[in-house]
């Protein structure tokens, strides 16, 4: 462990790779957020649509994990899950979430802040239907958060719904759907050399939106 600790204490990457202004940001951050997304899809990032959703218990404590972006629009970022889960809970007593993409080929990282609510029905079933059929039945199969005995239960289960569904349509289940987070606050960063990072915010005040530069 202590090759470890210190291979990672000697770690250093001197960010060289672009800036960030406020004379060259968007005038909209989704605008902006659209400009990043696109670049680093051309660049071939690794899963660009990868985001890490924090939210908030009960208990108050935070809770994260990688989720997909799944649609975007003008401040709308739209994911899937199991309404059952651990992140579904969280949201049902405390909408407030925090989403944070990170693209190290381009020594980018964008978070935003907003509330997050259920999709319309409607969305949820199309975006459902146009999964593929192992992902459907991965929906309905999974007890999402729950503890469970062994991977043998998991397997069981998607046994037993495939047959129960063998030559039919796979409908969406009543506990999965989608969730679209509704954005009010938005960092973009862009690293620099000497740690000394390009940060930019909008803040949404009274509607409109207020460029500020934060110290890195």
């Amino acid at each position: 462990m202590s090759g470890v600790n210190e291979h990672i204490s000697q770690l250093r990457e001197d960010f060289m790779r672009g800036t960030l202004s406020e004379k060259g940001i968007a005038l909209l951050p989704h605008l902006q957020f659209e400009q990043w997304m696109q670049e680093a899809v051309d660049a071939k990032v690794n899963e660009a649509q990868a985001f890490n959703l924090a939210t908030v218990g009960a208990d108050h404590k935070p809770s994260a994990r990688v989720v997909y972006l799944r649609e975007f629009s003008e401040n709308t970022f739209y994911f899937y899950t199991n309404y059952q889960s651990h992140k579904a809970h969280d949201i049902e007593i405390n909408p407030y979430v925090c989403a944070t993409f990170f693209w190290p080929e381009l020594e980018r990282q964008v978070r935003i802040e907003g509330l997050a609510r259920v999709a319309d029905k409607t969305k949820s079933d199309a975006y459902f239907q146009a999964r593929p059929a192992e992902s459907k039945l991965g929906a309905w199969s999974s007890p999402q958060s729950r503890v469970i005995a062994s991977r043998d239960v998991l397997e069981e289960l998607v046994k037993k719904n495939t047959e129960a569904f063998a030559g039919k349509e796979v409908p969406r289940p009543e506990f999965w759907g989608g969730y679209v987070i509704e954005a009010s606050y938005y960092e973009f960063w862009q690293g620099r050399k000497s740690r000394l990072h390009d940060r930019i915010a909008f803040v949404k005040e009274e509607g409109a939106w207020k460029i500020e530069r934060l110290a890195p």
